[in-house]
């Protein structure tokens, strides 16, 4: 993938006299990046622009690893008051968690009218015409920056934004502007052949994703023998089904649907683990394991709602637009356990297996059958779960389900490994291309010579 023997040091150093830079090339210097830009600049350039001019309006979901996306515009009317400014070779910064710590920035460009207004939680860095823009927005999305500024961070939990005072009074590693330009040059080169890699297995993740919906959406609606005889199943997002499965609603596949419980703070007394939505393994539809929530629940009430090996777990409570609520769980864990109030417990009814339930309610999610059921008259989610499970499938006999979820279980399980080789590989690339760029604006590696040996 990369070919570390190709980075070589510098000839020679000096201590920067920074503990956390150490030894710089000896040609370089260090200066506060109050001294080589304007940090958070006044507006200027808007004379010729009128009210109802268009600029680019920049929120932070367009602002990317290195990129932005300028399809959003507004009028000056509407931005020139109470958003961020900035100019076209601005560098911009994220400043708020978690976004600060992705690392994410970068250079303002294809501007309407060369002008841009943005969310607040942006730092603007103006390059002094005697710097490189692009050197410093490295320097701004390297390690170094960003978790020095992570420790600096003020706000509550969850709020936390890194102060301008932090971003002039940084150290920069500073080489000649010549170098600082073969550097900028090198990482475009690097990180664009990087991100390009990077982008196929993001592909390729996707691809075996809809491996997976596909594998499942056919054994759990065809069953696994291509030539039996089928019927119309009567259910028109079903359509037909094997001759030999019968149509049922979902309720005679469980005994009852029974909700979960909150209980107390814990008090080292009637104490269990409580299974919240957020342990819920969304791909393998499993709950994780081990479950980190204490709860003190009264005995009374854990004797009822103890959950059992081979119950299922249904979402009844949460959700949101990208991920409505209603996703259903297996809980295959051998321990004494209760699940939360935003939980329902439906342990499956005689006849059924649980482990097909499970790939069938899947299913029903990845077509969004759950979404017919949900109500929601605050800002909360809630699944009607009588509507639900009143919902028409068609069911094999119960040898079939369970053939069916072996197969399921054991092609699944092949694709998922597969699948944790290529999040692997995608998470070492990016720890790679972090570690690429501070090495690079930090000096630990001569990138002009390594660029010019292998030209």
């Amino acid at each position: 993938m990369v070919n570390n023997q190709n980075m070589k040091p510098y000839p020679a150093y000096k201590p920067s006299g920074i503990p956390w830079l150490g030894d710089i090339p000896a040609h370089w210097g260090v200066k506060r990046l109050k001294y080589l830009a304007e940090i958070n600049p006044v507006k200027r350039n808007m004379i010729n622009l009128t009210a109802d001019c268009p600029v680019t309006f920049l929120p932070m979901e367009a602002v990317g690893f290195g990129y932005i996306e300028t399809r959003y515009t507004k009028t000056l009317s509407e931005v020139n008051q109470g958003f961020t400014h900035f100019e076209e070779e601005d560098v911009l910064v994220a400043k708020i968690t978690p976004c600060f710590e992705n690392g994410k920035g970068a250079i303002a460009t294809n501007l309407e009218n060369g002008v841009g207004f943005g969310t607040t939680e942006l730092h603007v860095i103006r390059c002094q015409e005697k710097y490189n823009n692009r050197y410093l927005l490295y320097l701004t999305i390297s390690q170094p920056f960003r978790k020095i500024g992570e420790g600096k961070m003020q706000g509550t939990a969850g709020q936390k934004r890194v102060m301008e005072s932090f971003v002039r009074d940084f150290p920069v590693p500073l080489p000649p502007l010549a170098e600082q330009q073969a550097i900028a040059a090198y990482l475009d080169g690097e990180t664009a052949r990087l991100d390009a890699l990077a982008a196929r297995y993001r592909r390729l993740l996707a691809l075996l994703d809809e491996k997976r919906r596909a594998l499942i959406t056919n054994a759990v609606t065809r069953g696994l023998n291509p030539t039996a005889p089928l019927k119309d199943s009567g259910i028109e997002w079903l359509g037909d089904i094997p001759a030999h499965w019968e149509v049922e609603k979902l309720k005679q596949t469980i005994m009852f649907c029974q909700n979960g419980i909150w209980g107390d703070e814990p008090d080292s007394k009637n104490d269990l683990p409580c299974v919240r939505v957020a342990d819920f393994d969304r791909t393998r539809n499993r709950v994780n394991s081990p479950i980190p929530t204490l709860r003190s629940i009264p005995i009374t009430d854990a004797s009822r709602r103890m959950l059992k090996n081979n119950d299922l777990l249904i979402e009844k409570s949460g959700g949101g637009d990208s991920q409505p609520v209603g996703t259903v769980v297996l809980f295959d864990l051998n321990v004494p356990a209760v699940c939360s109030n935003f939980i329902a417990r439906i342990p499956t009814a005689p006849g059924y297996f649980p482990n097909f339930l499970c790939y069938l309610h899947a299913f029903l999610y990845s077509i969004r059958i759950n979404t017919k059921s949900i109500k929601q008259n605050t800002g909360i989610q809630n699944l009607d779960t009588e509507s639900y499970f009143s919902e028409f499938v068609g069911l094999p006999p119960l040898a079939e389900q369970q053939a069916i979820a072996a197969y399921l279980d054991r092609e699944t399980t092949r694709l998922d490994d597969l699948k944790a080789k290529i999040e692997t590989l995608l998470a070492r690339l990016g720890e790679y291309r972090a570690a690429l760029i501070s090495a690079a604006v930090t000096g630990k590696m001569d990138v002009t010579q390594t660029h010019q040996e292998l030209a």
